[in-house]
């Protein structure tokens, strides 16, 4: 059985997944900290001078202090429940920037890849009685016309 698994761990594919895990866990803080401290603050600021991670509602108060709260960390030390829309915001336009991301690499690596060049013509059309035959045919094994 250890035999069987080191042949399986060892097997091309597995180790191409581990390595593409690691960097698309790489790849992901990348662009999270591309959504929250780039592109998030001037469309922020377009929007006068919002910060979407810090738009919340209130749902509820905290035992600990009552509302309303500045910031959602004070609400969040306070005990209250609050619905996080601006962080779902964040994460939305993180997996659009992702996604797109991932279709561009995928779009240019199929670029790379060799094209097959189109299969050889091996049958022609009888303009006869329109039955499929080989290309070097002279007559049709169907109407037995002439070619």
């Amino acid at each position: 059985m250890l035999k069987e698994f080191k042949e399986f761990a060892l097997k091309g594919n597995v180790l191409d997944m581990a390595v593409g895990i690691i960097i698309g866990a790489a790849f992901g803080t990348i662009v999270s900290s591309l959504v929250k401290d780039v592109i998030m603050p001037p469309i922020g600021l377009l929007l006068g001078n919002v910060d979407f991670s810090e738009l919340f509602i209130l749902l509820k108060s905290g035992s600990k202090i009552p509302g309303p709260y500045a910031t959602l960390k004070d609400a969040a030390a306070a005990g209250a429940v609050t619905l996080n829309y601006g962080l779902f915001i964040n994460s939305v336009v993180s997996f659009v920037i992702v996604s797109f991301s991932i279709f561009m690499v995928i779009k240019g690596f199929q670029q790379f890849k060799k094209k097959e060049a189109p299969a050889a013509v091996t049958t022609k059309e009888c303009p006869y009685c329109a039955s499929k035959i080989s290309i070097k045919a002279t007559r049709c094994p169907n109407c037995t016309s002439q070619l």
